[in-house]
């Protein structure tokens, strides 16, 4: 029996607001959008009955017509555009017919839903990007002074502050959404007929007796008395009914617009996965710097409560580059009109679509309900007994004693309080009495790892200036 892809694996999409801008009958809707704007756009430019552009709009509803069918008879012609032209034609009245889909080639149609998609997919990641942005921001605001230990090659390093952090989250996701901004706003129609000359629209001339054609000044009169329609204007009506860029030239295989979404798109589930992996890194047990607010059950442990939407966004980000480099592939293809190569798009980019969507709002949910633990961050900070501040000694030492011998001075010292397991404080009290360089320092301020943030706070602060 046949079932409907109801996302049963695919938790991170699963009752997002991208699976209902993506679905079939998403993509559908968005097909037959094509092909009404087309008419109208015809109608136009005198080149269809203004009546033709009102049927076709009022039979294009996804409702009316079967999607499985669809995608049964698509098999035959190697897309779903072939058997829904003929399915839309029997839609319409008998007069409108010869308009529907005239001149256009199935890749015009599919292209250009497509884009439809992906507009409106984007406009929901966006929303959702907003949202995480805000709530980051306010961690970031909050926190600017909250020290933690920072990390690096997975041990602590320097003193950091979570605010600091977050701030760094905040600009990753302002990046992803000023680059899917753009890209949005670049997202074109495709209209190029069969083989991107435009040729069967010049085949179409309009009617002496339309208005449109009697009031044109772009046309020229053709063999038969007829005005022709300037098929440029025809382009940038039919953009304008879709509410899509204009096309400089059609891009069949020219696929720069579908190499720039997945590009833009796979940044931003890398960029929401870079907060996912700090969450996932920092809520461990043995961590315990943040949680999740609503932790995940476990079906065996009752006592978990799994960080789900970090899971979730670190699966996005992992699959996403493996999309999006099936979409830069198809930037080689062949002729006028590929064959394969814009085939193999149509998936893959629905799953990046599909995976950034359900990312994006993960990510907002993460951000909103994140819980951060100030006291596990002062606690963990003094986890190697002041080792942490090695690098502050090591600039203060080299001053006095000079690099080589403060770098000396420290190792020794270092592993001295690693052995015997005490504080590097005392280890070093001895080690003053025996360098008189060193006297008169101040060793209690400078093993405070709460002293040595550096500009973190300010850091902080010009980040947030970022609008």
């Amino acid at each position: 029996m046949h079932e409907s892809d109801v996302g049963l694996l695919a938790p991170g999409r699963a009752g997002s607001p991208a699976e209902a801008t993506t679905g079939d009958s998403a993509f559908l809707q968005a097909m037959l959008d094509a092909e009404a704007a087309l008419t109208r756009a015809q109608s136009a430019c005198g080149l269809a009955p203004e009546e033709a552009g009102h049927a076709v709009t009022r039979a294009a509803d996804a409702d009316r017509f079967d999607v499985r069918d669809l995608a049964l008879r698509a098999r035959s012609g190697g897309n779903p555009v072939i058997p829904l032209v003929v399915d839309l034609t029997a839609a319409v009245p008998e007069d409108a017919r010869p308009y529907v889909h005239r001149g256009a080639t199935s890749q015009d149609i599919l292209d250009t839903a497509a884009m439809l998609v992906a507009s409106r997919t984007l406009a929901t990641v966006l929303d959702d990007l907003e949202r995480a942005a805000g709530e980051v921001a306010r961690h970031a605001a909050t926190h600017r002074d909250t020290q933690m230990a920072g990390r690096t090659l997975t041990q602590h390093a320097v003193p950091t502050t979570f605010g600091l952090k977050a701030a760094g989250w905040r600009a990753l996701i302002l990046d992803a959404r000023d680059r899917l901004s753009a890209v949005r706003a670049s997202l074109p129609a495709q209209l190029g007929g069969a083989a991107g000359t435009l040729a069967a629209f010049s085949a179409f001339s309009a009617p002496a007796a339309s208005p449109v054609a009697e009031e044109s000044t772009d046309g020229q009169e053709g063999t038969d008395g007829r005005r022709e329609v300037d098929l440029l204007a025809l382009v940038a009506a039919y953009a304008r009914e879709l509410g899509l860029a204009e096309p400089v030239l059609p891009w069949h295989t020219l696929r720069t617009p579908i190499a720039d979404l997945a590009g833009a798109l796979a940044f931003t589930a890398g960029a929401l996965g870079k907060m996912a992996a700090d969450v996932l890194t920092l809520s461990r047990t043995e961590i315990g710097e943040v949680e999740e607010e609503e932790g995940g059950d476990s079906s065996a442990l009752p006592h978990k409560a799994n960080p789900v939407h970090a899971t979730l966004i670190a699966a996005a980000a992992r699959r996403a580059p493996g999309l999006a480099a099936t979409l830069y592939g198809s930037l080689a293809a062949e002729d006028e009109r590929p064959a394969g190569a814009w085939h193999a798009e149509w998936e893959p980019l629905r799953d990046l679509l599909r995976l950034v969507g359900g990312a994006a709002h993960d990510g907002a949910a993460l951000a909103a309900g994140l819980r951060v633990v100030p006291y596990t961050m002062r606690e963990n900070l003094h986890l190697t007994d002041g080792l942490i501040v090695s690098e502050r000694l090591a600039a203060v030492f080299a001053d006095r004693i000079g690099r080589a011998r403060a770098r000396e001075v420290l190792a020794a010292a270092a592993d001295r309080a690693h052995s015997e397991t005490t504080d590097l404080a005392d280890v070093l009290f001895d080690v003053l009495r025996e360098e008189p360089e060193l006297a008169g320092l101040d060793l209690a301020e400078l093993t405070d790892p709460t002293r040595y943030t550096g500009c973190a706070g300010p850091l902080t602060d010009r980040a947030l200036e970022r609008r």
